[in-house]
């Protein structure tokens, strides 16, 4: 292939070195269960779908921004729309396997009806061998935990609600 005239190092990429880029995005995509990952570094933006829906777990159909109109939209559930409005959600900031508490067999880090504080820790996801610990941004009380211990869950996905002081 010939390279373009002009300023090939500034204007083009690598395409050697993209095409890695995503063949490693794919194996993460794989091995994640993912649908769906949107990387973006300065200009540069990759957009990975799947086409096969059955590599997505079922949590990837979960999303704060669409769970009040969801509620809303169902006939019959106008009780639960309401306070969902009022809720904080906690969510997930990577890709990762969810525990609800610090080691195997320990009390979880929070229950439901229990009250924190900001900067309290909520969860841990574990994301290539490290523990990140998940910390309620606000003080409030936890009124519905959306994942279960061991689940894997995905960048931005909801895992607890929180009605704030």
């Amino acid at each position: 292939m010939a390279e373009p005239t002009g300023t090939a190092s500034a204007q083009h990429p690598d395409y050697a070195a993209l095409t890695r880029t995503v063949r490693e995005l794919v194996e993460v995509m794989r091995a994640a269960g993912l649908q769906r990952l949107e990387v973006a570094q300065g200009d540069l933006r990759i957009t990975l779908e799947s086409a096969s829906p059955a590599l997505a777990p079922p949590t990837l159909q979960a999303h704060a921004a669409v769970a009040p109109a969801s509620v809303n939209a169902v006939p019959g559930t106008a009780e639960t729309a309401v306070p969902t409005e009022k809720l904080d959600t906690i969510v997930a900031p990577m890709v990762g396997t969810f525990y609800a508490a610090p080691r195997p067999g320990a009390d979880p880090f929070v229950r439901v009806g229990d009250h924190v504080e900001p900067g309290q820790a909520v969860a841990i996801i574990e994301a290539m061998k490290v523990m990140n610990e998940i910390v309620a941004e606000r003080a409030g009380t936890i009124v519905e935990i959306l994942v279960e211990n061991g689940q894997p869950v995905e960048y931005g996905q909801p895992l607890m609600r929180l009605r704030p002081d």
